[in-house]
């Protein structure tokens, strides 16, 4: 099969197009045949050894965790799918080795769920990490009606996505994002504050009781308003930044797969509570310059590969 691989960490000129074996198919796995895959910021960090701490890595390595595509093959005990099946998920592994970026990948089923019926193969691609960070982190923190969210970098891959599935739940959401995407975070559902100098100000002058929850997505500065900004009993979560968990008494949460979570995040979807905004897509071949528009930060929705 065709695939993007890298046989050393470095940079985005790591990745070519080879062929490799088609992914053997264990008990409790389906082989999907990969329609589209999606860059997320994880994928060439990955790439440039920042997990090698807490990964062990199998050279030569498939990158990509999001797929959408067609179950090809089922295991000898996978009730849940069929051969035929339209399917999405985040199959992130033990072991870094086996990925998206190709024509076929083996996939756990507890990594997998039916994809979005409204969705194209490109879109639902975009959907499972960063829709996943989202409805965990939410779901972890307790976001209820009625409640005030603060949602930081809420014009990102996972903010745009918490912005949305917050205000499903009934809660008021405010999303910080630079002026440019103010209009956007708004149609997504939050009222908008710019970054910066006396954000905290800003903040307080939407909610002068403070939020009820915190979701961070960006860390640094961000994170440091928390307790400017948090209402008495309110809590905080974040990806990027321990402090939450180990100083603010809150969530530091690392995505996991679960076909239940990402079922819930398709409801969401096919109910037109959420939609999904692709920035760019590119072919399997031209992987490296997916990774390079994801690298450059200056991208709005999701950059997705087309196999």
């Amino acid at each position: 099969m065709r695939a993007i691989t890298y046989s050393t960490y470095g940079h985005a000129d790591v990745l070519e197009l080879t062929e490799q074996p088609t992914p053997k198919v264990g008990p409790d796995s389906v082989l999907v045949r990969v329609k589209a895959a999606s860059v997320n910021p994880v994928d060439w960090k990955v790439r440039e050894g920042y997990l090698d701490a807490i990964m062990d890595v199998d050279f030569p390595v498939v990158p990509g965790w999001d797929v959408a595509g067609v179950v090809e093959q089922v295991g000898l005990d996978t009730p849940e799918l069929q051969v035929g099946d339209e399917v999405f998920g985040y199959v992130r592994k033990d072991v870094l080795h086996g990925g998206t970026f190709a024509e076929y990948v083996s996939a756990p089923v507890r990594t997998l769920a039916t994809k979005p019926a409204s969705l194209s193969f490109e879109e639902a691609a975009a959907v499972p990490l960063a829709g996943l960070t989202a409805y965990q982190t939410i779901a972890r923190t307790g976001v209820r009606e009625g409640q005030t969210v603060l949602v930081h970098a809420a014009a990102g891959g996972v903010g745009s996505f918490a912005v949305q599935i917050a205000a499903a739940r009934g809660a008021r959401v405010i999303g910080t994002a630079s002026e440019a995407n103010h209009d956007y975070v708004r149609a997504l559902g939050a009222e908008p504050v710019a970054y910066g100098d006396g954000l905290a100000e800003r903040v307080r002058a939407l909610a002068p009781e403070g939020v009820d929850v915190v979701l961070d997505y960006v860390g640094g500065e961000a994170l440091a308003t928390t307790k400017d900004v948090l209402a008495d009993g309110g809590t905080v979560a974040s990806i990027t930044e321990a402090a939450a968990r180990d100083e603010l008494g809150g969530v530091y949460a690392w995505v996991r797969p679960s076909s239940g979570d990402l079922a819930e995040v398709a409801r969401l979807i096919d109910a037109g509570s959420v939609r999904v905004e692709v920035a760019e897509v590119f072919e399997l071949a031209d992987a490296a310059d997916a990774h390079r528009a994801s690298e450059s930060g200056h991208v709005r929705g999701k950059v997705v590969v087309r196999v």
